[in-house]
C-alpha cells in the first residue's frame, strides 16, 4: 500500500466517528490534513481496543502490546505493507519529525482503560489525561514544528480541558457500557454523591453541585489553553480557537442542564455558528 492510499484510508476513519471538536477539519493547512487524521486513526484504533468489542482484558492488553510493535516497526521504516495507519505513520514520522513517546503515552492510557475503573482523586484524572489527551496536542504541535515550552503548556491546558469535557457528557454511557467512572471518588463522596446517582440518573441537588464543579474544573484548564489560539496564528491558530470555543460552548450547555444532568448535548447549528465567529476573533 502506497502512503497516499494509506492517508486516504486513515481520513476515512476519522471521519466516520461523531466528535464535538473538529479533527482534521478544513480550517488546517492541506499539507498537514493527512498526517493529523493518521495521528487520529492511530489513537481511535488503539481506543477502540481498550472498549469495543467482547474480548477479554488479557486480549485487548495484547493487542495494545501489538498497536506498540506496530508503532516501533512504523518508526523504523519497516511497516505492514497491508496496515493503513501504519503506513501512514511511517510516511509521517520521519517526515515531519514526530516524537515517539506521545504515541506510548496514548497506549499506556488505553491500556489502563482496561485495568482502571475508578479514580480516587482529581490528581489520578490528571494524570490520566497527561496520557490520554496531552500527548494529541504535543503530536499537533510537533507537526507546526512548535516545540518551545509555554505554548506545550498551553496545549496541555486545551487538550485535558477537553477530555474533562468529554467525561461529562458521557457520565452515563461510561458506567452502563463500560462500567468506568472518571469522576473523583473523593469528590462524588464529599457532595454525597453515589453510583446509584450514576447509573439511574439521579439529577438531585447533590449531584448538580458535583457537576458545577467538575465544569468548572474543566473551564478553568480551557482558560489556561485559550491562549494557544493567538500563538499559533494563521489557520492552525484558528483551528486552536475552534477547538477551544467548541468545548466552551460544550460547557455551557452542561451547565444548563437542569431536568437531566446526563443527556449528552448536542452543538445546534446556532451552536457552531457562535463557536466560528468567537473563532474569527482572537483574544
Amino acid at each position: 500500500m502506497d502512503p497516499r492510499t494509506a492517508y486516504r484510508e486513515c481520513r476515512r476513519r476519522a471521519q466516520r466517528h461523531y466528535e464535538n471538536f473538529p479533527v482534521a477539519s478544513l480550517a488546517l493547512p492541506r499539507r498537514l490534513r493527512d498526517p493529523v487524521a493518521a495521528i487520529y486513526a492511530f489513537a481511535r484504533e488503539a481506543d477502540d481496543l481498550a472498549d469495543e468489542g467482547e474480548m477479554a482484558a488479557e486480549e485487548r492488553l495484547a493487542a495494545l502490546d501489538e498497536r506498540e510493535r506496530r508503532l516501533e516497526a512504523a518508526a523504523a521504516g519497516t511497516p505492514e505493507p497491508d496496515d493503513p495507519v501504519q503506513v501512514a505513520l511511517a510516511d509521517a514520522i520521519p517526515r515531519y519529525g514526530l516524537p515517539l513517546q506521545p504515541f506510548r503515552d496514548l497506549l499506556s492510557a488505553f491500556r489502563q482503560d482496561v485495568t482502571k475503573q475508578r479514580y480516587a482523586d482529581f490528581g489520578e484524572v490528571m494524570d490520566y489525561c497527561r496520557r490520554s489527551a496531552n500527548p494529541v496536542g504535543r503530536l499537533l504541535l510537533a507537526l507546526y514544528g512548535v516545540e518551545d515550552e509555554r505554548t506545550l503548556a498551553h496545549s496541555d491546558a486545551l487538550c485535558s480541558g477537553l477530555q474533562l469535557v468529554n467525561f461529562l457528557q458521557d457520565i452515563r454511557q461510561d458506567i452502563e457500557e463500560s462500567d468506568r467512572v472518571y469522576l473523583p471518588a473523593a469528590d462524588m463522596e464529599r457532595h454525597g454523591v453515589t453510583e446509584r446517582h450514576l447509573r439511574e440518573g439521579v439529577s438531585d441537588p447533590a449531584m448538580r453541585a458535583l457537576l458545577r464543579e467538575q465544569i468548572e474544573r474543566a473551564r478553568r484548564l480551557l482558560r489556561g489553553g485559550a491562549p494557544l489560539g493567538k500563538r499559533l496564528g494563521g489557520r492552525i491558530g484558528f483551528e486552536a480557537r475552534l477547538i477551544l470555543y467548541g468545548g466552551v460552548r460544550t460547557l455551557n450547555r452542561l451547565h444548563d442542564q437542569k431536568d437531566d444532568l446526563f443527556s449528552r448535548p448536542r452543538l445546534r447549528p446556532r451552536d457552531k455558528a457562535w463557536v466560528f465567529w468567537r473563532a474569527l476573533r482572537p483574544r
